[in-house]
């Protein structure tokens, strides 16, 4: 369903290190909004939900909720770091359109 590369996997792992609150993966939800019609969300997450599709990789647990799994279905996510900026990176398949900012598409 969602691929993560060695530097995402690598970055959500320092991220759960970090976490102030205990949690075990990296929950990516699909919404209305953004620039482009839909907006990616990402947060650190604790357990999975009912309806939840939970993909492993490298000991590293990514959480999908059911209306967001056609949306990313097939999304490569990849962390990216440049000299003005760092940050995830969504290679989605789906997406026939997205914003400047890669955080929206449509």
């Amino acid at each position: 369903m969602i691929i993560l590369t060695d530097n995402a996997v690598s970055a959500v792992k320092s991220a759960l290190l970090r976490a102030s609150e205990p949690a075990e993966g990296l929950r990516i939800m699909v919404q209305a909004g953004g620039c482009a019609g839909f907006k990616y969300l990402m947060g650190l997450e604790s357990t999975s939900r009912d309806g939840d599709a939970v993909i492993e990789t490298d000991g590293v647990k990514v959480y999908v909720d059911a209306s967001s799994q056609p949306h990313v279905a097939g999304m490569t996510v990849d962390f990216v770091t440049g000299l003005e900026s760092s940050g995830f990176v969504f290679n989605n398949p789906n997406a026939a359109d997205k914003c400047a900012c890669g955080k929206s598409f449509g």
